[in-house]
């Protein structure tokens, strides 16, 4: 049995675990503002918020719900665009929507209120930029964005009045939700915290995956529901050594505030992938797992010489380098009945990291190209060099030779321009929908060259590699 509270009400189903969110919510309990779009979290029209109980407070996110599976609601608050209604008047979210014009056909309007809202619940520090992120995931086909980004603002602007101190009392308040929200944590501890189902054999995190890939037929799956299974939650640092656990998600990581501190833009480079409601959602092991030649955290933990703990159904493990478990296309060093069950890799020493990444839009897109490296150096000295790159291989690549040729060399003009000659013959792309191969080859030379004008721009200038 799944039980969670939906808007203001506590449901009970044994409907199949399987079942997506947006299907439970319109069909089952027949919501219809959550709408149906793409059904591949790209276009947000399903968005709703999930709020989950922590030290007796309700903290809530938005995500698709068109890739949430139905297990993954257990225990926890959904909010769907009905239940941000007020008794007898527009929440702020709406109003702001209604004075700015920013909405014309209104399929996407539920999910820029709920996203809205989500923002509402969860900002400390309230302006334009942050507004405008939190409705990332969302996309309208009529508007053009600009009266949407004005209501954004609107809302922000309002939010500045925010009590730090008791922000769910205040929204209350001054009307930007309605009043049974003070009663949902109440609500939520009478539920069994955990979903209890007999372990399958596909495991599932946040569903952003296999929800994509095999929609039709992911009700035949016998799936393993790891999403909120303590033992797989969790970021820890021993020393300088990090470990993630499997369904960490990227929000997650790009806001702890160690590896924040520890690598710097590392907050600009997660905004690069994906979307907030996805971001939300998305697990670390899942990313992975995945196999994509094109994945944007595969990339960034093979730079960081990331290391895979795999455990099998009689919990044996084993490790095993990020950059030796892809062997071939969709294909992993990995037993059937094994799951990646943590990540570790060290903290980048002296800020030598890099993330960069290639697409048709800037964020919200699958990359052309993405590439990362890390650097260690000693005076203008590389020691040591690690990177990788995407999008150019049937696999994510990790570039060894190139790596291996960059240690102990100057870095100069010179040097970085002979590297680039080996990592083009270490890459293998082909032409696809995302570029030729001599774009592709082209996006590799310019991305390496990045890296170091970043890194190193005391020394090396793109006049100099060019």
């Amino acid at each position: 049995m799944v039980a969670f509270v939906l808007n203001n009400r506590l449901v009970k189903t044994d409907a199949a675990a399987s079942t997506t969110l947006l299907d439970f919510i319109r069909y089952d309990e027949n919501l219809r503002g959550t709408k149906i779009g793409c059904r591949e979290g790209d276009c947000g029209a399903c968005t709703v918020l999930i709020g989950s109980l922590k030290d007796g407070k309700t903290q809530y996110m938005s995500a698709t719900s068109c890739l949430t599976p139905l297990a993954n609601a257990h225990g926890k608050h959904i909010v769907t665009v009905e239940g941000l209604n007020l008794p007898n008047k527009l929440n702020r979210a709406q109003q702001a929507m209604v004075d700015c014009s920013g909405t014309q056909c209104g399929f996407c309007t539920p999910g820029f209120i709920s996203s809205l809202c989500g923002y509402a619940l969860n900002t400390t520090a309230p302006d334009l930029t942050s507004a405008i992120s939190a409705i990332d995931g969302n996309i309208c086909r009529c508007t053009g964005y600009k009266s949407i980004e004005r209501a954004a603002g609107q809302l922000a602007e309002a939010l500045l009045q925010k009590d730090q101190e008791q922000p769910l009392q205040w929204l209350v308040e001054n009307d930007f939700l309605p009043d049974y929200f003070l009663e949902v944590p109440k609500q939520l501890e009478t539920i069994q915290t955990q979903y209890v189902a007999q372990a399958g054999t596909v495991p599932i995190g946040g569903g952003t995956d296999i929800y994509v890939q095999k929609h039709d037929s992911v009700h035949e799956i016998d799936l393993d529901y790891l999403f909120d299974k303590p033992a797989r939650n969790g970021i820890t640092f021993n020393g300088d050594s990090c470990t993630l656990q499997s369904s960490v998600t990227v929000t997650e990581l790009m806001e702890h505030p160690v590896l924040l501190e520890a690598i710097p833009n590392w907050y600009h480079f997660l905004k690069l992938l994906s979307s907030t409601p996805i971001r939300n959602i998305a697990t670390i092991a899942g990313n992975i797992a995945n196999a994509s030649p094109i994945g944007d955290f595969t990339i960034i933990l093979m730079a960081l010489k990331a290391t895979l703990t795999l455990t099998d159904k009689e919990n044996n493990e084993r490790q095993i380098a990020l950059k030796d478990f892809y062997l071939g296309y969709k294909t992993l060093d990995k037993q059937p009945d094994e799951i990646i069950s943590a990540i570790t890799f060290d903290l980048p020493k002296d800020n030598k990291f890099n993330f960069e990444k290639v697409c048709k839009r800037q964020y919200l897109d699958i990359a052309s190209v993405n590439t990362a490296f890390q650097f260690s150096t000693n005076g203008n000295t590389i020691t040591q060099a690690h990177g990788a790159i995407g999008g150019v291989g049937p696999i994510p690549k990790f570039l060894s030779q190139t790596c291996e040729f960059l240690a102990g060399k100057e870095i100069s003009a010179h040097n970085i321009r002979q590297a680039e000659g080996i990592l083009q013959t270490e890459i293998a792309p082909i032409s696809d929908a995302r570029g030729t191969i001599a774009y592709k080859r082209l996006l590799a030379r310019q991305l390496f060259f990045a890296h170091f004008i970043t890194l190193f721009p005391e020394t090396l200038q793109m006049h100099d590699l060019l």
